[in-house]
């Protein structure tokens, strides 16, 4: 395994044929530029820029109070008044609007953050969020407002069949039944579509018109409670107070203080519109009343036809909770001051029939509900649009791109057209009622959830114009709209909290929407997170007991060293792993930084061999020098290397593992594979294999060696010399150095089936020093400590651990030691092995060999070394890996001494499996608790 970076080599095409047609060349890019960041510096408009024409009025305002008012302004108000009492009914109004407050304070704060685009809350959560969590919920708010348009339909044709059908208020002969409702229903979904069809202008028309209406209906009911007393008749559907044979009327007091006083508390009775005329409680009318105030997202769903949404939402979704909260509290008073509590529990219309012409009640209904729907139904549109902007669904973003016109989405808006009527197909509306509110929550949830995050994470450029909001009423949001969803129904929550799950797998696996870097929190939060507990991980107060291996590996070509990665990987055993890399060269040459471009290519590769490893390169004259560099400056505070990994230095052929992945898919399937054909994984590395590099990178395929009878090759390897030096510079840095040899060979699949076929497969510990023959095996040598720790770790892996795989541990004595001497070694490499908990067998060897006096590197004839080697040779039959003794270099005395150091360990691991050259510099393991 060769360290180095080295020059470029001239290519030999000859020798190269690729057996697969080459990938397409990848775009050009800017020199200096880098694959990591996509996000452009001001956000696109969501359309053109005349397009952008609503102000806060028209845009936000006037469809937030719409919204709010919708059925429950003539509807309910009389049901929350005479069950909750005028006291709790005012409680219940202000603590709905607490939580509403605080969620558009949180909404204020993100949409004040920075360039808004279409898609409004969905727009907002995904670009904090993250595609996954911001799609899942996008999806979700978008259901809510096909789902709540719906409901809105549904509310105002049962509101015009119940006043101008057969025994309605008016009596107007309207035909009832399931398909004349869906037929009004259509109708009313086909005005809506026209309007929006139009555009945005249509729109902005349509609820001025409607908003001027609803007021007049409004200031007719606000009059009317000044009329005198009456009796009001009760619903004949009441079959709670009805019967056939005599009608039972209620009282409208007028202004009575009496009455005031009766309605000031609960007095809960049975509801006569349910069916199993059930009496609610304090939580069923609050859930009523929250309901029906939820659409406070109306302007922000507009935010791609706004022209200034930063400004727009902020200052038109506050007043319109003020109006509307001001016009609900001023029709509780009137109510509970006029109307007794009979009349209330009896009549929830009882609007129509106090009011001096009962066609502005009925019209209030139909124009609020409308109204509402309409809202939707362009909240719908736009969410869609900006989920199929944003490749959530795939290539449906060409068929809506083809059928938008003048930045309206008609496309998306036909698709939400045909999904509220496939909702208005549905029989009961109930259900669907409380999904929507519980999507609604959801939505709400993620905004508070994505502001505390940004609050929390302390980002510079989190810095919205919108100040009033604090990670406490973040906090209070979240906690509130998830009581709220608990209240309204917890099975429909669990339900909506699992489709949500569901959506984030389904977005994560098969969504182009994963490929856009729009940042996510999570990175922002991890980062915070790891910044604080790093300066907690104080390096001072580290104990020999939690040892773990943190490894830094340094690769010259990445092509060849493959394998070699995925077994530190395993030997890491939860620790540290960097791979890092020296490029050879000053800046001074160079126009731009060559280390900036390369590394999302060695972060490719990391992911591509699936290890968990951090990437680092550095730029330096010598390779020498760049590895001093990495060392002393990789990982940081209580993270950082203690054992340094290099390739062996050597003249073996590499093996381009990149291109032999690809060839072995290419085989088998008998064909090329297409990039529409592969995972992001499979094509990066396709990337990485073809000929698009620059020559100095190390992913350039002419860089690999492969014919090492080549004397230009060899040429680019570091010398023998230097290589020595590299390992002599580790040990002063107080370095553990591990020296990797033939790992080309190590297949670590074919190990697995060998494993999987309960083959007994060996590790091989040989913790002794062949070229010093004078010394035995002692607890006290660090290195033979340090070899046994890492040996044994390797067997403590998730891919290894209770397999069949052993650990042998050789004990090699001279000839001429006694047999006592060698009893007692065994027992103490015995009681050594199982006071630092390491299982494995204990193999004693008797050499001849050793017999000859060996004290240094320099001293070990040629023909000790070949015998050595030969003995550990014919001991490795059935071993995947070899630990061996690295003794460390002598003191420099030229370039000649280093030269036979590498020469004489080259000899000793001629021929053997993957091994692996100790040398440890500190005690890694304890006998203490």
């Amino acid at each position: 395994m060769v360290l180095l970076s080295r020059p470029s080599i001239p290519w030999r095409r000859a020798s190269r044929r690729l057996e697969e047609p080459a990938p397409p060349p990848p775009p050009p890019e800017k020199r200096g530029a880098t694959k990591t960041d996509h996000s452009p510096l001001l956000e696109p408009a969501a359309g053109p820029a005349g397009s952008r024409k609503l102000g806060t009025v028209l845009g936000v305002l006037v469809p937030v109070v719409l919204s709010q008012f919708s059925s429950l302004l003539f509807l309910r108000v009389g049901y929350i008044v005479g069950q909750s009492g005028l006291v709790l009914a005012i409680v219940q109004l202000v603590l709905a609007y607490a939580i509403l407050l605080v969620t558009i304070l949180s909404l204020c704060a993100l949409c004040t953050n920075g360039a808004i685009s279409g898609g409004g809350s969905y727009y907002m959560i995904s670009r904090t969020l993250g595609p996954e969590f911001g799609g899942s919920v996008g999806v979700l708010f978008l259901f809510a407002n096909i789902f709540s348009s719906a409901l809105y339909i549904s509310g105002c044709v049962e509101g015009m069949v119940n006043n101008l059908g057969i025994g309605g208020t008016w009596n107007a002969g309207m035909p009832d039944g399931g398909w004349w409702r869906f037929l009004y229903g259509f109708c009313i979904n086909l005005l809506n579509f026209l309007v929006c069809v139009v555009g945005p202008g249509m729109y902005t028309r349509a609820v001025l018109v409607i908003i001027l209406l609803v007021l007049v209906c409004l200031g007719s009911v606000v009059v009317s409670f000044g009329r005198t007393a009456m009796e009001v008749m009760l619903p004949e559907a009441n079959m709670l107070v009805q019967n056939s044979t005599f009608r039972v009327n209620a009282t409208f007091t007028g202004f009575n203080t009496s009455t005031l006083e009766a309605n000031l508390w609960p007095a809960y009775a049975a509801d006569y519109t349910d069916s199993q005329h059930a009496v609610p409680n304090f939580f069923t009318v609050f859930a009523v009343l929250f309901s029906g105030v939820t659409g406070i997202m109306a302007g922000a769903n507009m935010s791609g036809e706004l022209a200034n949404p930063g400004r727009s939402i902020p200052g038109g979704t506050l007043p319109a909770q003020a109006v509307s909260f001001c016009t609900y509290l001023l029709l509780f008073f009137l109510t509970a001051a006029t109307s007794s509590h009979f009349l209330l529990v009896n009549n929830y219309i009882y609007m129509m029939d106090i009011n001096y012409w009962s066609g502005f009640v009925f019209f209030g209904i139909v124009l609020a509900t409308v109204s509402a729907s309409l809202s939707n139904l362009m909240g719908a549109s736009r969410v869609l649009d900006a989920l199929v902007k944003d490749k959530l669904f795939g290539n449906l973003q060409r068929l809506v791109a083809k059928t938008t016109w003048h930045g309206n989405p008609l496309g998306s808006l036909a698709l939400c057209f045909i999904g509220v009527q496939l909702v208005l197909l549905v029989g009961s509306l109930n259900q669907i009622a409380r999904f929507t509110s519980i999507f609604f929550l959801m939505s709400y949830f993620a905004v508070h959830l994505a502001t505390l995050g940004l609050e929390w994470a302390s980002a510079p450029n989190f810095r919205p114009e919108f100040a009033y909001f604090t990670w406490h009423t973040c906090l209070g949001g979240m906690i509130g709209t998830l009581a709220m969803s608990l209240l309204v129904s917890w099975w429909c929550m669990l339900v909506s909290v699992a489709v949500c799950v569901l959506l984030v797998i389904l977005i994560h696996n098969f969504s182009p929407a994963t490929e856009n870097n729009w940042g996510s929190l999570s990175q922002a939060l991890i980062f915070h997170q790891v910044r604080k507990y790093l300066l907690l991980l104080d390096p001072r107060k580290a104990h020999v007991k939690f040892w773990r291996p943190q490894m830094l590996l340094l690769v010259a070509n990445p092509r060849s060293a493959c394998p070699l990665i995925q077994f530190v990987n395993d030997m890491k055993k939860s620790g540290l792993f960097l791979v890092a890399h020296v490029k050879v060269g000053t800046l001074d040459d160079r126009p731009g930084d060559p280390c900036a471009g390369e590394t999302l290519l060695w972060m490719k590769l990391v992911d591509h061999l699936k290890v968990k490893a951090f990437t680092e390169l550095t730029l330096a004259p010598t390779i020498r020098e760049g590895m001093q560099h990495l060392v002393r400056i990789s990982g940081m505070g209580g993270m950082k290397p203690n054992t340094v990994i290099l390739g062996f230095r050597d003249d073996h052929s590499h093996v381009d593992f990149l291109r032999k992945s690809y060839l072995d898919t290419f085989r088998a399937n008998g064909r090329a594979l297409r990039p529409r054909y592969t995972s992001s994984r499979e094509l990066d590395v396709l990337r990485m294999s073809d000929l698009q590099c620059p020559p100095d990178s190390a992913f350039h395929p002419e860089r690999l060696r492969t014919d090492a009878a080549d004397p230009d090759e060899r040429l680019g390897q570091v010398s023998p010399a230097e290589y020595v030096q590299m390992v002599r510079d580790l040990i002063k840095m107080d370095k553990n150095v591990c020296l990797c040899r033939y790992f080309h060979n190590f297949d670590k699949k074919e190990l697995a089936k060998r494993l999987k076929h309960r083959e007994v497969v060996h590790i091989d510990a040989w913790p002794v020093n062949f070229f010093d023959t004078s010394s035995t095996w002692t607890s006290d040598d660090v290195t033979s400590q340090f070899l046994l720790q890492v040996s044994t770790v390797l067997l403590m892996t998730q891919a290894f651990r209770g397999t069949t795989m052993r650990l042998r541990v050789f004990l090699c004595v001279s000839s001429s030691v006694p047999a006592a001497s060698v009893t007692r070694l065994h027992d103490s490499l015995l009681t050594s092995m199982q006071e630092m908990r390491i299982r494995g067998q204990i193999v004693v060897r008797v050499l001849d060999e050793m017999r000859e006096e060996v004290t240094s590197v320099a001293g070990a004839s040629d023909a000790y070394v070949a015998s050595i080697n030969q003995r550990i040779r014919c001991e490795s039959a059935g071993t995947a890996i070899t630990y061996l003794y690295l003794p460390a270099p002598a003191a420099p005395s030229g370039d000649a001494a280093d030269v036979g150091y590498l020469r004489h360990l080259t000899a000793l691991t001629d021929q053997l499996p993957p091994t692996v050259l100790v040398h440890g510099v500190s005690r890694v393991t304890t006998t203490a608790l």
